[in-house]
């Protein structure tokens, strides 16, 4: 048998040269998925704990959504409906000089929620921190409930219109507080994120904290293993969790004031393909440390058919991959106790806005505290021209 040799000629490298842009430009264009490549503060507008809407107190904001179509925002609040009936308030923030100036947000309503019989939540029976719009009509709201009380967490659909509840997700029996305080959600450190992703199919949460059968709880110097689920918003049931470590966080001064919490209070979806941009905040004794992250969840592994990750190697999971985006200390502006965020309006350069609420707990000595961003996405033809670049260099 002859061998056949064919002579590569420079017709063929032209050929394979074309296919090789062609896949490229394919690949390119035909994914949604955002690549972040910076970030620029533009701006902070800051509200007095003692600032009062509608007779209600302004403040508890631990959560908020952006409503591109009204061009609206809403934001809810973790009052227990202690200090007035637990709700959301709709704000308009002024970004259209590119920077957000201290008048720049306006709450414009305040909306209370209602159960499924349309009453008011009791107080104590709720802790509602997250939130993120689904439809023209209604949000999803996450609560953490109360492990000490028994209470269970929720992640429930409201209307915008009257606040009343229309549906719920159920919540798997290992994210449930009990009787014997081994299994289960940590009190006050459980649903504080909820994000959507922008073609709706998917909604996702996350524990702030480990599950008592995940691990230890965040300490000075020691991160905590939180789960992110992914519910299917179509089948209404949760199909994927995944690993999310927080880092280890050096308390102030020794942490003299004996007192350190960190955390994963949210997260927002950037596109559908699994990549986010996430809060880790620690109060260090003397003020607060926040870091923003990028998140993605392709290649790690799903860890929803696992119970208990003190029960397994963890060194054979497979976490979600993160990278520093910003460290907010590097930033000239006091923090307060930042917990939600959210892509928000179109900036007049055409980048994206990010926004960052403050819970300020009701405390008259912090303040419900915006932060205004810009984010650096990478352009389609940018990342064509990456990608070849990268080819060609090996």
């Amino acid at each position: 048998m002859k061998l056949i040799k064919q002579k590569i000629t420079p017709g063929l490298v032209l050929l394979f040269i074309l296919i090789l842009i062609i896949t490229l430009v394919f690949n390119s264009f035909l994914t949604d998925a955002v690549e972040v490549t910076g970030i620029d503060f533009i701006g902070q507008a800051v509200l007095p704990t003692s600032f009062k809407f509608q007779e209600t107190p302004f403040g508890g904001l631990s959560g908020i959504t952006y409503d591109d179509s009204n061009q609206l925002y809403y934001s809810i609040s973790d009052d227990r409906s202690q200090k007035a009936p637990a709700r959301f308030y709709t704000l308009k923030i002024n970004l259209s000089q590119g920077k957000l100036r201290n008048n720049g947000v306006e709450p414009v309503a305040v909306t209370t929620l209602r159960n499924k019989n349309s009453q008011t939540f009791a107080n104590g029976k709720i802790d509602a921190e997250g939130i993120a719009l689904f439809s023209q009509n209604t949000v999803f709201i996450s609560s953490e409930g109360n492990a000490d009380q028994l209470i269970n967490p929720f992640i429930k659909e409201f209307s915008l219109t009257d606040g009343k509840e229309l549906a719920a997700l159920s919540i798997s029996e290992k994210f449930l507080p009990n009787k014997n305080q081994k299994t289960g959600i940590r009190n006050n450190l459980a649903f504080e994120t909820l994000a959507i992703a922008p073609d709706k199919k998917y909604l996702f949460t996350a524990t702030e904290n480990a599950l008592i059968q995940d691990g230890s709880d965040a300490k000075p110097n020691q991160g905590t293993n939180c789960r992110i689920l992914q519910y299917n918003l179509t089948t209404k049931e949760l199909e994927k969790e995944f690993l999310y470590p927080t880092e280890p966080v050096k308390p102030f001064l020794s942490n003299i004031s004996g007192k350190f919490a960190s955390g994963l209070p949210d997260l927002v979806a950037l596109d559908n393909k699994g990549n986010f941009i996430s809060i880790e905040r620690t109060f260090t004794g003397i003020g607060f440390n926040i870091a923003l992250f990028k998140v993605k969840l392709a290649d790690a592994d799903d860890i929803h058919s696992i119970d208990s990750l003190s029960a397994v190697n963890l060194s054979n999971i497979k976490p979600v991959k993160k990278e520093l985006l910003l460290d907010l200390r590097k930033l000239d502006v006091a923090l307060d106790n930042i917990e939600g965020l959210t892509i928000g309006s179109q900036l007049p350069n055409g980048q994206k806005s990010l926004i960052l609420v403050s819970d300020n707990n009701f405390n008259p000595l912090q303040r419900t505290q915006f932060l205004a961003f810009r984010l650096q996405t990478e352009s389609n033809w940018m990342r064509l021209i990456r990608k070849i670049t990268s080819f060609f260099n090996g």
